[in-house]
């Protein structure tokens, strides 16, 4: 059986396991998905979906109807010590990816919405109540061979496959059969955390209250349901017991009257700040949890899994339709640890300075805060979420030291010839790599084509970007694109006269002028082949 012939073994029917199944289903790859439970889960967990995980999801064509079971939110109001409103964190642009900054949503229905979709496509085989107990690689060092064991079987399947991708949460079985450990701390505060129905609430955006006595976190859904956080003191609650009723009410009272039928979820945890060693182990690949957990406070324990499912599926398909190398694979951890790992102690500081319970530092955070509030720059530090990691590929598939290279590429809307309709970018970019040229002559495309090689990038799509108030026009051989509202010339205009390659994760991978183009394709076909 050849790589191609094989299927790859999606282990973890979670949030990130979904979503990478519908994006490998997305590009005719073939998988079976394994969960060890019954179905999905009926916890309300992930809260938080942000622009670029819909925009991932977009490329599964999946975005329409995750929007329909989401708040469309506005960012996290802060508030002071003693309860008073400091600051409303929106993020920056909004719709710069081309949707909501912010989105709550239930865990479950989003599970739904992806495992309705992924049942629907013929390259996926769903397997609930499947557990993984053991991988090895093959003997010829071409995949992986599963043990697949189907509740109440003894037996267990051997199933052989191309690729493993880990998606089985932060005690995941295939970490631990591959003798992978995580670095890191873990914390042991207890926080309480309910999910509740019937909420007076109407915001569309999270509160978080830096009250030192009792820090804790509000966030406004869908329906009536709202998610409470609160850090208990000690004797009030255990990591994994459920906190009785009454100490739910009497903590939830402040904020509104509640009874036991309007508790969807309630229990007490402790949270990590842990990365994985290594997230590749030849034919396994780690992602989300599995490959690292954070705190909550930052909202992007689920988005950071979501990251890693954009960037190791693409690589896989390319890899699995034997457009690349296995080595294409490596690309992954480069591109994608620095950014997981500077989320974590984002989250941990984020957690330290606003849920501190030191009266003093509540105050020098509060005063530091309201300083920085009275200047242009420090109010758009704040309510624009720059002090949030950005993510950028500092090394794997970058050539080049252009401001562009490594960073995502926006999704303003375009307009498109013969009809001009504005759409979003990365309908007009499509799955495969895309070659833009920004406001190039025909001699700089000739050129182009002229010094390209095929085994760097088999499948690339060439469109002509066309900056400011010029109609575009299509040619035989490309296509052409023209700024909408202005934002597209806002993300290109350093790189006019140049082209810029986009990955199919709509990150920039390299930014070159007509003379740097054989140096640039030597550089790629090092990574790619």
């Amino acid at each position: 059986m050849n790589l191609k012939q094989r299927p790859v073994l999606v282990v973890g029917g979670g949030p990130v396991g979904l979503t990478a199944a519908n994006l490998l289903a997305a590009r005719g790859v073939p998988l079976i998905l394994v969960e060890r439970n019954a179905s999905t889960s009926d916890e309300a967990k992930a809260i938080s979906l942000d622009d670029e995980s819909l925009r991932t999801l977009q490329a599964a064509s999946l975005a329409d109807k995750v929007l329909e079971i989401v708040v469309p939110g506005t960012g996290t109001r802060y508030y002071d010590r003693k309860g008073r409103s400091l600051f409303h964190a929106r993020g920056p642009q909004p719709y710069r990816l081309g949707f909501p900054f912010k989105n709550q949503f239930a865990q479950p229905e989003l599970e739904k919405v992806l495992l309705d979709a992924l049942k629907s496509r013929p390259a996926a085989d769903v397997r609930f109540s499947t557990e993984l107990v053991g991988v090895e690689e093959n003997a010829d060092g071409t995949g992986a061979t599963a043990a697949l064991r189907t509740t109440g079987d003894s037996i267990a399947e051997q199933l052989d496959v191309s690729w493993v991708l880990a998606c089985d949460g932060g005690r995941s079985t295939v970490r631990e059969l591959r003798g992978i450990g995580m670095t890191g701390t873990s914390h042991q505060e207890v926080w309480l955390v309910a999910d509740t129905i019937g909420d007076p609430h109407d915001e569309r955006y999270g509160m978080h209250h830096g009250t030192p006595d009792r820090p804790t976190v509000i966030v406004p859904g869908r329906g009536g349901r709202c998610r409470y956080e609160f850090l208990l003191h000690p004797g009030e609650g255990s990591k994994g017991v459920r906190p009785d009723f009454e100490t739910l009410r009497r903590l939830i009272k402040p904020y509104r009257p509640l009874t036991e039928d309007q508790v969807e979820r309630c229990t007490a945890y402790t949270f990590n700040a842990v990365v994985a060693d290594r997230w590749r182990d030849r034919h396994v690949l780690l992602l989300g949890d599995a490959a690292h957990m954070m705190p909550p406070f930052a909202g992007q324990g689920l988005n950071s899994g979501v990251r890693d499912a954009a960037n190791a599926v693409w690589k896989v398909g390319e890899v699995w339709h034997g457009r690349a190398a296995g080595t294409l694979l490596d690309t992954y951890e480069a591109e994608r640890r620095l950014h997981a790992t500077a989320m974590v102690r984002y989250s941990e500081r984020l957690g330290d300075v606003v849920m501190t319970t030191d009266p003093r530092r509540a105050l020098v955070r509060d005063i530091a805060t309201r300083a920085l509030l009275r200047t242009p720059p420090g109010r758009r530090y704040l309510t624009e979420m720059r002090f949030r990691p950005r993510a950028r590929h500092e090394a794997g598939l970058v050539v080049g030291d252009h401001a562009l290279t490594g960073t995502q590429l926006p999704q303003p809307r375009v307009l498109v010839p013969p009809s001009l309709r504005p759409q979003l970018l990365d309908e007009v970019l499509g799955e495969a790599f895309a070659l833009l040229g920004v406001d190039v002559p025909e001699a700089a495309w000739r050129r182009f084509d002229s010094v390209w090689r095929p085994d760097v990038v088999a499948d690339i799509k060439r469109i002509d970007v066309v900056l400011g108030d010029r109609l575009p026009s299509a040619t035989g051989e490309r296509e052409a694109i023209a700024d909408a509202d202005g934002h597209l010339e806002e993300a290109l205009v350093t790189a006019r006269n140049r082209f810029v390659l986009v990955k199919p994760d709509r990150y920039v991978a390299a930014v070159m002028g007509p003379h740097d183009i054989p140096a640039m394709v030597a550089a790629l076909r090092q990574v790619t082949t």
